[in-house]
Formats: structure tokens, sequence, C-alpha cells
């Protein structure tokens, strides 16, 4: 049996990749808490102003229709406004980090939102969002009907930190960057292995340092045509060259 994986990779048809983490079941719940109780306050707080003004009375017809009228529009449109307003958010989802999404990886526009949340009530039969729990359980993204209909799904943010700039010691001098194309022909995950190779070094000892550098910097050296006697520090100066550096 395989393991259950909540990674999920998307290619658009421009072939860009995108890499999200779906929101399970009890994140979503959670979140769905927050806006709950989000909603019942905005309710609250207008049924004790509108008492308090005198705008709904006890036997007040017209302050029951202005009650239900809220009721209404804080139900159906408190996600769609909110999703437009933060991007595919609630209150709920900002606050546990996660965000609605279409499958395709692109934000959602108007017309996902509103369909997606028009169908909670097909979501909530027959009590308690039990088929949309239900059709959650079984989808391999975890999506309810509404999401199913609107093409979307829910995934966590990523929060990563902002990683230092890489230091280079010692600094680089301009003579050594005489050699060193102005453009290296690097690619990005060239670019990425280089970087994550100065940032590991300082842990390493010099003779594995230069071991693992050297198992890259002749490919460098020859695509360049450089001669080098420190082959981590010829990654070290082709990586600061390709930053844009101009020490």
């Amino acid at each position: 049996m395989s393991t259950l994986d909540t990674a999920i990779d998307v290619e658009t048809p421009e072939r860009v990749r995108f890499s999200f983490r779906l929101a399970g079941p009890a994140q979503r719940a959670a979140a769905y808490f927050i806006d709950l109780v989000v909603r019942g306050a905005v309710v609250t707080a207008f049924a004790i102003v509108a008492g308090v003004s005198g705008m709904i009375g006890s036997a007040s017809g017209a302050g029951v229709g202005l009650m239900l009228l809220l009721l209404f529009l804080v139900e159906w449109g408190y996600y769609v406004l909110s999703e437009r307003l933060m991007n595919g958010r609630s209150i709920g989802k900002r606050v546990l980090h996660l965000r609605v999404v279409r499958s395709d990886g692109l934000p959602i526009g108007f017309a996902e939102s509103l369909l997606r949340n028009l169908l909670r009530a097909a979501d909530f039969l027959p009590f308690g969002y039990a088929l949309g729990v239900l059709c959650a359980a079984v989808d391999p993204r975890f999506r309810r009907l509404g999401d199913l209909a609107a093409s979307t799904m829910v995934v966590v943010e990523r929060r990563q930190p902002v990683l230092p700039a890489v230091e280079i010691k010692p600094p680089v001098q301009p003579r050594e960057l005489e050699a060193i194309p102005l453009k290296p022909p690097l690619n990005h995950d060239e670019l990425e292995a280089i970087e994550l190779f100065l940032r590991r070094s300082s842990e390493l000892n010099v003779s594995r340092e230069q071991e693992l550098a050297e198992l890259v910097a002749p490919v460098f050296a020859r695509r360049m045509h450089l001669g080098y006697r420190n082959a981590a520090r010829l990654l070290a100066l082709i990586y600061h060259r390709a930053r844009g550096s101009s020490a």
C-alpha cells in the first residue's frame, strides 16, 4: 500500500511547474471553525446595533426579514468577498496559512470562487457537511464538491525563511575575476547547486570541500575555458560573477 503524500506538482501548458502541499480535512475544518466564529461575530454585532437603534423589534416582520437577509449575505458572500480581497484566502485560511488555487496552480478568479461557495449547500447535505467530508476523504486532492465543480483545491502556503547572502571568504579580489565571463553560462539549477555547496562549505573540512568541488569544477572550467588551482574557489568566483557582484 502506498503512503499518503500531500505534496503535489502541477505543470502549466507553458511548462511552468508549481509545487504545493495539499491542505487536509483537519486543517480545512479548523479554518472553517475560525470563519464560523468571524461570521457569527458579524451577525451578532449587527443584531446588537440594530436592536439598540430600533431597526428590529421582537414582533417586527421587517426586522426578521432584515436579519434573514443579513444571514444570507454573510453565509454566501463572506467567502467570495474574502477570497477576492485576500487572493484565495478567508480569515480562517489566512490564520492557518491556507489558500484556494485553481487545479492548475494559478490564482482563482471570481467565477471559481462563486461556484465553489454556492455549492456549499450541496456539501452540507444531509447535515454537518457530511457529503463534503465524504467527497474530500475519497478525493486524492481532498476536494469537496464545490472544489470539484470549480476545479479548485486548497493548499498550504510555504513559509520559508529568507536566507542571508552567501558570504565568500576570503573576499573576492578584482584580479581573480579577470578570466571569469561577465555572464557565466549557467542554468538556474546549476547556480542553485553551487549556492547550496557554498552554504555548506563552512561545515566541511578542507579535504571534503575540495573533493566535492572537484566533482563539478572541471565541467565549468571546460565550458568557460578556465584554469584553476582551487576547485572550491573557482566555484565561489563563478557564483560571485553570476550573481552580478562587481567586487
